[in-house]
């Protein structure tokens, strides 16, 4: 070998295999690599891998490159240019189901105008020594176009304003297909969506008829596009059940389910899944939740996700898990109006979906995104109704709430005051606002609103800081109540008036008309939880008049109706229950110096753990109209009975020791017991153990039915040791717990000395 010629690399080939030669058929190897790109067909000649003048396409390609080996660009141009024409041929195949038989040869298939400039040879292509001849037969074919060019049919179809203009087209000697049909079907319903009137007449029409007829006859030359659209509008004009063209267009969905794009399928649930469900298509509507299910990484944009979110999630759970995956991978890119609408469309189902939450919370935070008032109320009762907390979030809602207050409508306020309450958020400049709010419509601010905002405000122990003001917000709240309360559905004005016992503001003339026999006897058997928390409401309203009002001379509930029922006394421990009651009795030392669990007549229960949380299915915690046209709250209300959390009762003597509780006398409990009257300075004491429930969030203020429980077992003698969950997590040992228990029980009788 001479000095200047390069020496080729060896090739270096897989063990076992054997060198690729030209086998007898002439092939070379780089011709099958070709060859194999066209879909994996025959690579012999003139067998069965493409047919007809396709492959006569192909050996002009090889005719064309040298019968040595090939040069690698010449290669690589040839293997571009024939996988380009497979595909071509594959899209011309498919564009269309009744096109399909007509596309045999090349020397009849329409290429695309792309396509024709993509194998149009150039000055500065590798592959411009192809002869004129190919060029020229690509240049003589015709055009296909993905979609006909609008013809005059179409521009009427487009334009027409009345039904009759589109039924006159059947009989003005224009020939139409089944596309054309399918589209005046689909103008029919939009121009009759507003006019449900018209539909029986239209139905009843020859020329309507002759328009189904047609569309059933040519339904598998339909474009997809205008196929799923026609479906909808089919559903919306209602045709009989047993409409056979109805059922053909069903059929023909399904059958091309898997060659929609994904845009369509999405169309379709969007539309169409409230009406498949009505007409009972079970089969349809299952097929198209799986394909959804299936391709779901094919979503691009956020609407897509929030649509199928709202409209086909909450037929198909694993659907509904892709979607949110879907909706954490495009969360970044969502506005304003997304983030609202997740938040909704979760609130509205009741799924608490804890990682999409704290991404929607993230991006509500760290981008300055521009809030309106009605995505910020939204938004409000999405994080009301899932109890998430998100502090930072609950903030910002609360600052820019606060300039819309005075636009604000009286339901937009009392739906805002409600969500925060749920959420156990207090913003004291928001609330002083919404006070002042209702202060200036006072002559037009609905009762049930008022209603609404004197729960909130009751649920968070709320009281404005102005004395003036809370007396004027109370004195209208009386004021409306005086005429309407009794107007109230029997549930709602229990509610108001407990609210009212929670923030000391009730008359005698409102205990007096919920504690009537009239009222009180429909809920004395309730069976329902809502019943059985209504009435718990009253038995609190009894010892607010027994207690707090001592001149109170009007009805009460009968002594029978204060026991306990037995399944107030059958709820699981919390930890910090058990714990603290471990720890009373080894302070105590003996069984009789202690009583825990022991039930009372002012509606708490001694040593009762809190009521487990609301689960209830989606649809609850919303607003229905009463039969009087009142808020009725349903679910996670504001209205929920509330918790008692007495948890231990002993006595002390005079020098500080436990005395047995076995024979005095204990007018508290129901029915009262022991007649042996208390010796001199004895003091009886309940222990009250406060949960993180107990409290607002971000706070160490008891939330309202926590200070009324606290309030009456004040009022009915007892000296209160209050144990906040946040100083016993600090306890470790037994010892310390003790040590703990002993200092608080000194410091309350200190401050009743002290008074």
């Amino acid at each position: 070998m001479s000095g200047g010629e390069a020496r080729a690399p060896a090739v270096r080939r897989p063990r076992g295999r054997p060198a690729e030669r030209d086998g007898p058929s002439g092939w070379r190897p780089w011709q099958r690599d070709v060859r194999r790109s066209l879909g994996g067909g025959d690579v012999s000649p003139g067998r069965g891998g493409m047919k007809g003048d396709f492959l006569g396409l192909w050996n002009h390609v090889l005719a064309v490159l040298p019968a040595g080996p090939c040069p690698q660009p010449q290669a690589a141009m040839a293997a571009r240019l024939v996988k380009r024409c497979a595909c071509l041929l594959r899209e011309a195949t498919l564009v269309s189901p009744a096109a399909a038989p007509a596309v045999v040869s090349v020397g009849r298939l329409r290429l695309a105008q792309v396509g024709r400039r993509t194998l149009t040879s150039s000055a500065t292509s590798p592959s411009s020594h192809f002869p004129r001849s190919l060029s020229g037969l690509l240049e003589k074919e015709h055009v296909f176009s993905a979609r006909p060019q609008q013809q005059e049919v179409d521009q009427l179809i487009e334009k027409a304003t009345r039904p009759e203009e589109l039924l006159e087209l059947l009989s003005g000697g224009h020939c139409l297909h089944g596309n054309h049909a399918a589209l005046v079907l689909i103008q029919l319903s939009r121009l009759l969506s507003d006019k449900p009137e018209h539909k029986a007449s239209l139905m009843q029409d020859a020329r309507f008829q002759q328009l189904l007829q047609l569309v059933n006859s040519q339904i598998a030359s339909v474009w997809h596009g205008p196929l799923v659209r026609l479906l909808r509008s089919l559903y919306t004009l209602a045709p009989p059940s047993a409409c056979t063209q109805l059922q053909s267009v069903e059929q023909e969905v399904r059958w091309r389910l898997r060659r929609l794009r994904y845009k369509h399928l999405a169309f379709l649930a969007e539309s169409s899944t409230a009406y498949m469900q009505q007409r009972g298509s079970q089969e349809l509507l299952t097929e198209l939740l799986v394909s959804l299910e299936r391709r779901w990484a094919e979503i691009e944009d956020g609407r897509t996700v929030v649509a199928l979110m709202a409209k086909a999630g909450p037929l198909s759970e694993p659907l509904m898990n892709r979607l949110e995956d879907k909706c954490l991978e495009l969360a970044e890119q969502f506005g304003p109006d997304e983030l609202r609408k997740v938040l909704v469309t979760l609130a509205a189902q009741n799924r608490r979906s804890v990682p999409l939450l704290r991404a929607v919370s993230y991006h509500l935070v760290q981008k300055p995104l521009p809030l309106t008032k009605g995505v910020l109320l939204d938004l409000a009762y999405a994080y009301g109704k899932l109890g998430f907390q998100q502090t930072q979030v609950f903030q910002r809602l609360a600052a820019d709430l606060l300039p819309h207050v005075p636009s604000l409508t009286s339901g937009e306020v009392a739906r805002c005051a409600k969500s925060f309450a749920l959420l156990k958020w207090l913003s004291g400049p928001l609330f002083e606002a919404f006070v002042q709010h209702v202060l200036d419509r006072a002559q037009t601010v609905p009762v049930p609103h008022l209603c609404n905002v004197l729960l909130a405000f009751a649920h968070l122990n709320f009281h404005p800081e102005r004395p003036e003001q809370e007396d004027q917000f109370f004195s209208l709240v009386h004021e409306k109540l005086d005429l309407e309360l009794t107007g109230l559905h029997p549930a709602l004005q229990v509610d108001v008036v407990w609210a009212l016992c929670v923030l000391r503001q009730a008359r005698e003339a409102e205990l007096r008309a919920v504690l009537r026999p009239e009222l009180h006897g429909q809920f004395l058997e309730a069976q329902s939880p809502k019943d059985q928390g209504t009435f718990r409401k009253l038995l609190h309203v009894n010892a607010s008049a027994q207690l707090e009002h001592p001149g109170y001379a009007g009805p009460r509930l009968p002594a029978a109706a204060l026991v306990p029922r037995p399944s107030a006394l059958d709820r699981k421990a919390t930890p910090l229950q058990k714990e603290l009651q471990d720890a009373l009795k080894g302070l105590l030392g003996s069984s009789d110096r202690g009583s825990f669990a022991v039930p009372t007549q002012y509606g708490w229960v001694l040593g009762e753990p809190p009521a487990p949380p609301c689960r209830r299915p989606r649809g609850c915690c919303s607003c229905q109209p009463s039969a009087v046209g009142a808020l009725r709250p349903r679910g996670r209300s504001l209205t929920r009975a509330p918790t008692p959390l007495l948890d231990a009762e002993v006595l002390l003597d005079p020098d500080g020791q436990f005395l047995p509780l076995g024979s005095f006398a204990a007018p508290h409990l129901a029915p009262p017991r022991g007649s042996q009257p208390l010796p001199p300075g004895a003091k009886r004491l309940a222990f009250l153990r406060w949960e993180f429930s107990s409290y607002g969030s971000r706070s160490r203020e008891l939330l309202g039915r926590f200070a009324l429980a606290r309030r009456h077992v004040q009022a009915a003698g007892f000296l209160v040791v209050d144990v906040p969950y946040y100083e016993w997590l600090e306890l470790k040992s037994e010892w310390q717990k003790g040590a703990y228990l002993k200092d608080k029980m000194r410091k309350a009788v200190a401050e009743e000395l002290a008074k």
